[in-house]
């Protein structure tokens, strides 16, 4: 193998990514890269299923609880950030875990992607306003005359991930999906991507547990210490959105549970519809570690 090897284990929320990722690292004696673009925020690590404490001391984890929701975070920044780290580790490593559960944070390490401009707070309080007067039916119809490619892409129900495609149509005068195809830099990596998935049924079923137990280790109370930063785009997320409606009184605790859980195999869903057309990927179940070790091996040989 002339270059180092980037495995991104990826695939839909509660499939089992963080147990395999330390299960491979150990095997290879590596190091993680998350690749999510929630588990950054160190205010947030119930909602968004951080590794524990425990599991970080095991192995060495880069990207998790690394910045705070009042930073603005996205792909462009994620995957410049990102690759540079890549560039320093590879010295020390010659095989690297990425797992995760944002595809577009994953192609932005592997593709790169063009300068975005910053965030513009004149435009994004602007949108704010618009999505909590009008509702996200007001983004979904301006990005898609925007930019109907990405519309096409792009999480619909998302919308920090509408508001900010529709920022840089508007201050770039281009499309976002012209912007985020990247330069198309050489990488000095090679990529091996694993996806794992589960039967629906299964996975719905961990979906729901996991929510349970989130509740259990005080995802409620975790809530409401961000409930006075709600407008951050870091807490337009499943699980928070739900309780804050339930703080505001217009939900039920019982009803918001219900919709964590529902809003949680949505978003399953999607990232499943979104890795599908990639068939550069090869799909596991996650018991399949003895398998998974195999196809890496062979490909450091």
């Amino acid at each position: 193998m002339l270059k180092p090897l980037l495995v991104i284990l990826l695939g839909p929320t509660a499939v089992g990514k963080t147990s395999l990722a330390i299960a491979l690292a150990k095997r290879f004696n590596t190091v993680i890269f998350s690749a999510d673009s929630r588990q950054l925020y160190k205010e947030i690590p119930i909602g968004t299923a951080q590794p524990t404490p425990e599991e970080i001391q095991e192995v060495a984890h880069f990207f998790i609880a690394s910045s705070s929701i009042n930073e603005h975070i996205d792909a462009g920044r994620y995957g410049k950030e990102a690759r540079e780290l890549l560039i320093s580790e590879f010295k020390k490593h010659a095989i690297i875990i990425m797992a995760g559960g944002s595809g577009l944070y994953m192609d932005a390490v592997i593709n790169g992607f063009d300068e975005l401009p910053d965030a513009n707070p004149t435009i994004r309080a602007e949108l704010n306003l618009e999505f909590q007067e009008k509702g996200i039916s007001v983004l979904q119809d301006e990005l898609k005359k925007l930019d109907p490619i990405y519309f096409a892409q792009v999480d619909k129900h998302n919308p920090a991930r509408l508001m900010r495609a529709i920022e840089i149509c508007r201050l770039s005068e281009k499309k976002y999906s012209e912007l985020r195809l990247g330069k198309a830099e050489s990488n000095a990596f090679e990529v091996l991507k694993i996806g794992l998935d589960l039967p629906r049924e299964e996975l719905y079923a961990r979906i729901n547990n996991r929510v349970e137990v989130m509740f259990e280790n005080g995802l409620e109370e975790e809530a409401r210490s961000v409930f006075p930063y709600r407008k951050m785009n870091a807490l337009q997320t499943v699980g928070y959105k739900e309780l804050f409606d339930y703080f505001d009184g217009h939900l039920t605790k019982e009803k918001a549970i219900e919709l964590i859980k529902q809003h949680s195999r949505n978003y399953a869903k999607r990232q499943l519809t979104w890795w599908r057309r990639d068939t550069a990927i090869t799909w596991f179940n996650p018991t399949q570690l003895k398998e998974i070790e195999i196809l890496i091996s062979q490909k450091v040989i």
